[in-house]
C-alpha cells in the first residue's frame, strides 16, 4: 500500500471508531507510539501488542462518549497527519474535550510509528 492508501484506510476505520481494527490491519508488529506523559515529558512504547493494550486502557477510563471526530488525513511524503477530537466523560476527571494532532510514519505499506501532540 502507498502512504495515501494507508491514510485513506486509516481514516475510513477511524471514522467508524474501529481503532483496534486499524491497528491490526495497518500497523507493523514493531510499531512505536509516542505521546505526552503526566510528568510533562514524552513516552514511547514499542510493539503492536503494547499499543493495543494502551488503547484498551484508555477506553477503560471512558464513562461516556458525547462526540468526536477525525479530520481528513494529509499526506506529506511518508507521513500522515490527522486531527482527532473526543468529547467524553472520563473516570475521576469528568467531561473533557480533547483535541490532538496525530502523526503516522509509513514504511513498506505499514505504519511504523505514531505520535500524538496535544
Amino acid at each position: 500500500m502507498t502512504t495515501q492508501e494507508v491514510a485513506n484506510r486509516l481514516y475510513e476505520l477511524c471514522q467508524q471508531s474501529q481503532f483496534e481494527a486499524a491497528q491490526t490491519e495497518l500497523f507493523a508488529e514493531t510499531a512505536t507510539s509516542t505521546e505526552s506523559n503526566r510528568q510533562g515529558g514524552r513516552e514511547t512504547i514499542t510493539g503492536l501488542a503494547a499499543i493495543k493494550e494502551k488503547g484498551i486502557h484508555f477506553r477503560s477510563m471512558i464513562v461516556e462518549v458525547h462526540g468526536g471526530y477525525t479530520g481528513e488525513p494529509k499526506v506529506f511524503g511518508k507521513y500522515i497527519f490527522m486531527e482527532i477530537g473526543l468529547d467524553a466523560t472520563m473516570k475521576e476527571m469528568g467531561r473533557m474535550n480533547m483535541t490532538e494532532m496525530a502523526r503516522y510514519e509509513v514504511k513498506d505499506g505499514k505504519i511504523i510509528s505514531e505520535e500524538f501532540y496535544y
